[in-house]
């Protein structure tokens, strides 16, 4: 059953972007990178000026950084702050593992400093909404999960500098409209 929830989303970019789309001449681009954590879709921090300023300030694609806000409804999402979803994307792993053993496909890792290259995330989560299709089942509007990153916040926490809940839109009707956000900087 579809949410009707609304959330605000951040997306960090360039200035001539925010820009371009509050006036309506593009959209945001649907990031189709390999290594995206939820598949392919258009990011968003759920809730975090801040954290999107910070990546688009870490950005070598980005000459000068800004943040752009939207308003988001989540629509049909695939909640992975929710056990029943996680248990599909486990499913879905496995599918994908059997595709790789047919050899299909190589079996992919995610890689790099805390594992930033997600390759196996992406591959698991495209193999979960190409399986959807296939078996004509409701298709995710939008993925939602919380992540774990950067140093800890002090000895022995738990929780990180860059700890966040990531938006990945995957049908761009979910995005209500777009806002600039007031400097929080």
């Amino acid at each position: 059953m579809p949410w009707n929830r609304f959330v605000l989303g951040f997306h960090g970019c360039d200035e001539s972007i925010v820009e371009d789309v509050l006036l309506g001449r593009k959209g945001l681009k649907t990031s189709r990178n390999q290594w995206d954590w939820l598949g392919n879709g258009i990011y968003f921090w759920e809730d975090s000026y801040r954290r999107a300023l910070q990546w688009a300030k870490g950005s070598e694609r980005v000459n000068k950084p800004a943040v752009i806000g939207a308003v988001i409804n989540l629509g049909h999402c695939l909640n992975l702050l929710d056990v029943e979803h996680l248990d599909t994307v486990k499913r879905s792993y496995m599918i994908y593992k059997q595709i790789c053993e047919r050899g299909e496909a190589p079996l992919l890792e995610n890689t790099g400093l805390e594992l930033k290259n997600r390759k196996l995330d992406c591959a698991v989560m495209e193999t979960l909404h190409y399986a959807r299709e296939i078996e004509e089942e409701t298709p995710y509007e939008t993925v939602r999960g919380f992540f774990i990153e950067g140093k800890p916040l002090y000895a022995g926490a738990g929780l990180r500098q860059q700890d966040h809940i990531q938006l990945c839109v995957r049908d761009r009707s979910c995005i209500v409209g777009y806002f600039l956000p007031k400097s929080k900087v």
